[in-house]
């Protein structure tokens, strides 16, 4: 199982939000390098850097991604507002390990299919982010008419290898994984699935590996101490 410690940038700093919303922001370290290499200091295998800002169009927190990819030595990915393949390649070029990509998947698959083509499924992840099963883009503020099954099998078939999953309902709450719905996700996409949203203690983990699930994205929980990471490395 691949646990990976999140590091979402907000204005600069290290924080988390409460179901995605901007203005409900826990401050967990003033500077994200500092995030970056608490948890490389813990021995994790991958980061996985958002930039809130980007993915809700209110500026971007480049600097910030720049500071990181020049301060640790384990891989990373990036995600947030990387809706052109412009943006994939500068932030490939920082040193990032793949970029992941949302709103594209759904509103410009055109775009996803040229990501594919120039950096190869291997530096390319989609992340479907839902409420339960009800895709939701732009930053989680707007709905969509798909399905995660649906749209998973639509980009099976384009040539992504790796899905996360995200259910924005639970995000940032620690109320637990709905694993019901994790299942669905599972049963539908036959890639390498990481999945996210709620998790709040081992438990979460422990359940997303009974389910087949490869990797899992923490971030509220680990932050507070609710999950060891040193027993997933």
């Amino acid at each position: 199982m691949l646990v990976i410690p999140a590091v979402d940038i907000q204005s600069g700093r290290a924080v988390r939000l409460y179901e995605g919303d901007p203005s409900q922001e826990t401050v967990y370290f003033e500077n994200p390098v500092d995030a970056a290499l608490h948890w490389q200091e813990l021995d994790a295998r991958m980061l996985h850097l958002v930039d809130l800002d980007a993915a809700t169009g209110r500026g971007e927190n480049r600097a910030a991604l720049r500071a990181i990819a020049r301060s640790i030595a384990i891989p990373f990915e990036v995600g947030g507002g990387v809706r052109s393949v412009e943006t994939a390649r500068e932030i490939l070029a920082l040193g990032a390990s793949r970029v992941v990509v949302g709103t594209v998947a759904v509103k410009a698959p055109e775009v996803l299919r040229q990501m594919l083509w120039e950096f190869g499924a291997e530096r390319v992840v989609v992340s479907l982010d839902a409420r339960g099963m009800e895709v939701v883009v732009s930053g989680w503020a707007e709905e969509t008419a798909l399905r995660v099954p649906e749209l998973s099998q639509r980009i099976w078939v384009m040539g992504v290898r790796t899905l996360i999953y995200t259910d924005v309902r639970r995000d940032g709450t620690l109320a637990g994984l709905d694993l019901g719905v994790v299942h669905e996700v599972r049963a539908a996409w036959p890639g390498f699935l990481i999945a996210g949203g709620g998790i709040a203690s081992d438990a979460d983990i422990e359940g997303l590996q009974d389910l087949g699930v490869e990797g899992a994205i923490t971030g509220k929980a680990i932050y507070e101490g609710r999950i060891d990471l040193k027993k997933w490395v």
